[in-house]
């Protein structure tokens, strides 16, 4: 966690933010549920979440500053052993500099959206805890400014 919210300016990555743009213009039926139905304007628990949010050297799906939470959501293609060994690195990336890493295939988004919903209010509920109980610096607004 300490490396997420000391430095948390590092961790925006600005020069993937075309790329970002360009996937927040072609998300795929299952991230568009989500972002829909589960995700929008301070609806999860009152947190804000980003879409196709450029973080390290990845764009995270869905993106939380203030709790440090990427959610990613797989499609059919990350059960090829390229992809999955990628999505491992990423996952294992974001986890070192500080993040919760949640992630849902595209069936599950679309065939049991409440069950994404409670699973998310659970992880966000468990972030709580970490972040008030586990960080010698918890989060204040300015820290996230950045980022």
């Amino acid at each position: 966690m300490d490396k997420a919210t000391t430095h948390g300016h590092y961790l925006y990555n600005k020069n993937l933010r075309p790329l970002a743009g360009a996937l927040r213009k072609n998300m795929t039926k299952a991230e568009a549920c989500l972002w829909k139905y589960v995700l929008p304007a301070g609806m999860m628990k009152g947190y804000t979440f980003n879409r196709q949010r450029a973080v390290m050297n990845y764009i995270a799906d869905f993106s939380c500053k203030k709790l440090c939470l990427v959610i990613e959501v797989d499609g059919i293609t990350h059960q090829q052993e390229e992809v999955y060994l990628k999505d491992k690195k990423k996952e294992g990336d974001l986890e070192k500099a500080g993040f919760k890493v949640v992630r849902f295939t595209d069936e599950e988004v679309l065939s049991d959206i409440e069950g994404v919903r409670r699973t998310l209010e659970f992880c966000i509920e468990e972030r709580e805890k970490d972040l008030r109980f586990t960080s010698p610096n918890p989060l204040r607004e300015g820290d996230i400014a950045q980022w």
